[in-house]
């Protein structure tokens, strides 16, 4: 611990909790449109259609699921493969700069596959695949089978990991689009948005915007939020510019000298996210959000399960089936509690699924 950290104010557990969910738009619901939201958030993980919508209705005032199948339809945000290797929904004006900053993460998931691609060059693979889906979006086996052709020996799957991580591919709509999705279609970001790719920024700015939708947070946070690695000299470049906290493990935090940090004692209501969202995924150290007798709950194999935030805390699953909306808390509620998750439920139902009468349910979550 150098000295700097040692002498750094500590924030508790707590305080980091409402720091995190100010900043993620869940203490109160913001007026935010949707395209303005996802550019705050960085992205929302969307290895699935639905979860980008769930994440906003969680937390803007407003909001409607056509507003962000609109934004979709007008190529103001797009589908991508970006951080750690997943699908995100990003604007589309980071999905033509955060792809570059992260393609060296790509770059190492494809050296997994060379034994799949040798005798392929790499170079030519790019460029045929990039012809390919510019003349029309293509499916990811009409892309595979034509890359065959060139390269009948190789890997057929290590040649489509080849040609996600070689170019930024974007998956067209219908795909994406709220009741209207359809298969994944491919075309490159710089085809779909109608101009190139910037070249990849340096990664300061990133930082700063990630501080502020996810801060405090240590190196390693935003290491695991990115997929990347190296980044403390970037830290330490910027540090005259950050305020250092340290948490009570004495973890060094960095934070924007401005940004909110609510008092530990801020009210934070429940909160419906949905799998996969960047709250739970974004931080090495997920105990500001997730509590210690509850890591591994909101997990099963890769799959990640809807949550229930209560306290600001994972406290629970939910799920939505045949238009009821079942709620499993880890631990018993108050009647408190659970009157202010049905009205929460029950608002979530009337938002997403307008016309049907809202019915919340306390019960058991089959896992998946």
């Amino acid at each position: 611990m150098t000295k700097t950290t040692a002498t750094a104010p500590v924030l508790g557990t707590r305080a980091l909790n409402r720091a995190t969910l100010g900043r993620q738009l869940l203490l109160r619901r913001s007026p935010l449109s949707a395209t303005a939201a996802v550019e705050h958030l960085l992205g929302l993980q969307a290895q699935n259609v639905k979860p980008p919508y769930y994440a906003l209705a969680a937390r803007l005032d407003g909001f409607r699921p056509e507003l962000l199948s609109t934004a979709m339809e007008a190529r103001d945000v797009v589908r991508i493969v970006t951080l750690r290797s997943t699908i995100h929904t990003h604007t589309a004006e980071d999905a033509l700069t955060l792809r570059p900053l992260v393609q060296a993460a790509r770059d190492r998931e494809l050296g997994q596959f060379r034994k799949g691609l040798t005798g392929v060059d790499l170079d030519r693979l790019a460029a045929i695949s990039r012809e390919l889906v510019e003349e029309e979006p293509r499916t990811m086996k009409q892309l595979r089978e034509a890359l065959l052709t060139e390269w009948p020996d190789a890997d057929p799957f290590a040649l489509s990991v080849a040609a996600r991580c070689t170019l930024p591919l974007v998956q067209v709509t219908p795909r994406g689009l709220w009741g209207r999705s359809g298969q994944v279609a491919l075309t490159t970001a710089e085809h779909w948005l109608g101009r190139p790719a910037e070249p990849a920024p340096a990664p300061d700015a990133t930082v700063l915007r990630y501080l502020a939708a996810f801060g405090p947070a240590s190196v390693k946070d935003m290491q695991t939020w990115a997929g990347l690695t190296r980044l403390r000299e970037v830290f330490e470049r910027l540090r005259p510019r950050l305020t250092v906290f340290r948490d009570e493990n004495g973890t060094e935090l960095f934070d924007l000298p401005d940004a909110p940090r609510p008092d530990a004692d801020t009210p934070a209501p429940p909160r419906f996210l949905p799998e996969f969202d960047n709250l739970l995924l974004s931080h090495a150290d997920r105990s500001r959000v997730v509590p210690a007798d509850l890591k591994g709950r909101t997990w099963r194999g890769n799959q990640a399960y809807r949550t229930l935030l209560v306290d600001g805390f994972v406290a629970g699953l939910w799920k939505l089936e045949e238009g009821a909306l079942t709620v499993e808390p880890f631990a018993r509620l108050t009647r408190a509690q659970r009157d202010e998750v049905t009205a929460e439920g029950e608002r979530m139902l009337t938002v997403m699924h307008p016309g049907e009468a809202p019915d919340v349910r306390f019960g058991t979550v089959a896992q998946p």
